[in-house]
């Protein structure tokens, strides 16, 4: 098993470590990543109002950024997976750089360094004068890009509709005895992505999750966010890290029949091992991915 990772710069000069509070129904404030160095406690920055003129503009998710990692891309991947996860509904065009800068406690250079990301990626279009939209069809495959961010692999799994298949107690499966020791059982959840306007499968998922984490799990939750942010925003688990592994397989008739591929078509299987601060294993995911709707990168820099 390899454990995906990377090392980045600090970020520049910038503000590190302060907080917003986004409004709206289901906002939900993220936890401090586990390399956050000391610091002062948090500034709360008011929350990005409409633009002075036209629609109301559309509420991101807040963040506490990580010092360790470059901020503009903890705000690409923040904001992207607000985007993606959106409700429906909710307005299309974004407040603007200045209010979204100080929301995220930011400048505004690297607030538009996110911008432009998200504009590369094809989530939103910039218009002079008119503002930045979110694009209603906006690209929700694209590689994972792993600079040592749990925000990346949130991200990743947000935008497509999921539902939730079965979940209930069952006996450790065999090959994850190492991550459960002296647990008799886990809770499993078995969930299906589909695409947002196709509705076509993309993925299916199992998790197993620690009893005593998952009481405290409300299964509509896991239809609107990825099971990471359950953990970690909802649940409140501090997690330390988390260990993933990609490797091509043949589907198997489960998986055929869920992602209406061919019985052993090829697909990406990738299973991430979650961790908390005592070194605990509380989840372990294992997905299956279609191979035309999933690429894996992993970047490193040398500093």
């Amino acid at each position: 098993m390899t454990e995906s990772h990377g090392q980045a710069g600090a970020g520049g000069r910038e503000a590190e470590g302060a907080a917003a509070t986004a409004p709206g129904p289901g906002a939900v404030a993220r936890a401090a990543g586990p390399d956050a160095g000391p610091g002062p406690a948090p500034a709360t920055a008011p929350v990005p109002g409409p633009p002075a003129s036209g629609p109301p503009a559309f509420a991101p998710d807040s963040l506490v950024l990580n010092r360790k990692l470059p901020l503009w891309y903890q705000v690409s991947q923040s904001l992207r997976a607000s985007i993606l996860g959106r409700p429906q509904g909710s307005p299309a065009r974004l407040p603007t750089e200045e209010q979204l800068a100080a929301h995220y406690g930011v400048s505004v250079l690297t607030m538009r360094q996110a911008l432009k990301e998200l504009e590369t990626e094809g989530l939103i279009s910039r218009h002079r004068r008119r503002g930045t939209f979110i694009e209603p069809r906006a690209r929700r495959v694209s590689p994972v890009r792993l600079l040592g961010s749990v925000d990346a692999i949130v991200a990743q799994q947000s935008g497509e509709a999921t539902t939730v298949l079965g979940h209930g107690p069952t006996p450790v499966p065999g090959d994850l005895a190492e991550f459960f020791p002296g647990c008799a059982e886990v809770t499993c959840y078995r969930r299906l992505r589909r695409d947002g306007r196709s509705e076509e499968p993309t993925n299916w998922a199992e998790n197993a999750v620690l009893p005593d984490i998952a009481a405290r799990i409300d299964v509509a939750d896991l239809e609107r966010w990825p099971m990471t942010k359950v953990l970690r925003d909802v649940v409140g688990v501090k997690i330390s890290r988390i260990t993933d592994t990609v490797e091509a397989r043949l589907a198997d008739p489960v998986t055929a029949d869920l992602l209406r591929v061919p019985l052993l078509s090829p697909i990406l299987h990738y299973t991430g091992v979650t961790y908390d601060e005592e070194g605990r294993v509380v989840d372990v995911a294992r997905i299956r991915y279609r191979g035309d709707r999933f690429a894996f990168s992993v970047t490193v820099e040398a500093h």
